[in-house]
């Protein structure tokens, strides 16, 4: 029997090389960090903004190769091990009204899941999707997860739409078969990735973080003047969940089924059914087999 290969390893550079590369790479992030271990890099940023002194000017970015009490979306735990995981939060000043912020969660991950799209050949690309609100997917497998956070703590309040938003992101590097074990569903990693594109294969995994954190910079710099206008046609193209049949899980219990038909301008994810399509502002997704 011919046994499969070994996917290769995307091996983490220490913290300190991790750090100094991310340094030169990010000059304009007024301040780059990446430790050994922290409790939640999320937490981390948080706890600095709402603290009297400290560094003011922002982007932030924090990385570490293990989180102690690493946070996903709803409270839940993030699973980790050093090495196995890329994990890093980045701080932003975004001027937005409150009612907005909600937005950013699915904007955030359309942003990551272009950026990481950009690190592969044409022909893989689509396979790297995202799931509303704001989990990649390769293979319709979970690869990476992300959380957004806002305060108005640490700002100058020179406004009342000035909000510092923190976005933490998890991407699995090599770890996949433990974590579907785990957590008993179908979990993704880079590895297998770079055993299917040649052009993931080489990447490294300070370019990844480099290559994400400038894309959200970037256009969470532009929200102030372009806002979401874009944003549907944007998630069109990297929707993992476009005519699959769903259901909307609260608190354990279905609340809605439909067919995804992308978001609205809000970020919202529309489900349409014979009544017609209808915006879904919270909830868990749990695709139905075909």
């Amino acid at each position: 029997m011919t046994s499969l290969p070994e996917p290769p390893r995307l091996p983490l550079p220490m913290p300190e090389r991790m750090q100094s590369l991310l340094q030169q790479t990010l000059p304009e992030f007024h301040s780059v960090e990446w430790v050994g271990r922290t409790t939640s890099t999320n937490a981390d940023l948080m706890e600095r903004a709402r603290a009297e002194k400290g560094l003011l000017a922002r982007p932030w970015l924090l990385g570490a190769h293990l989180q102690e009490r690493g946070r996903g979306r709803s409270g839940r735990s993030w699973q980790n091990r050093s090495g196995a995981n890329l994990m890093f939060s980045c701080a932003f000043d975004v001027f937005l009204p409150p009612r907005a912020l909600p937005t950013l969660a699915p904007f955030a991950g359309v942003v990551a899941t272009e950026a990481l799209r950009g690190m592969l050949t044409s022909a893989s690309r689509p396979l790297l999707t995202m799931k509303w609100p704001n989990d990649l997917e390769w293979r319709f497998a979970k690869l990476a997860g992300i959380l957004v956070e806002a305060t108005r703590a640490g700002t100058a309040r020179l406004a009342p739409d000035h909000h510092l938003v923190v976005v933490g992101m998890g991407i699995n590097l090599d770890d996949a078969r433990a974590l579907s074990t785990s957590l008993n569903r179908r979990i993704a990693d880079w590895s297998e990735v770079a055993r299917a594109d040649s052009a993931g294969a080489r990447v490294r995994p300070e370019q990844m973080v480099a290559r994400i954190a400038r894309a959200w910079y970037e256009n969470f710099s532009a929200l102030t003047t372009q806002g979401f206008e874009d944003l549907p046609e944007r998630y069109t193209r990297v929707d993992g969940l476009v005519g699959r049949k769903v259901d909307i899980i609260d608190n354990d219990r279905v609340i809605f089924t439909g067919n995804a038909a992308g978001v609205t301008p809000s970020g919202q994810l529309l489900l349409r059914d014979a009544g017609g399509e209808h915006p879904i502002s919270v909830g868990e997704v749990s695709v139905r087999p075909a």
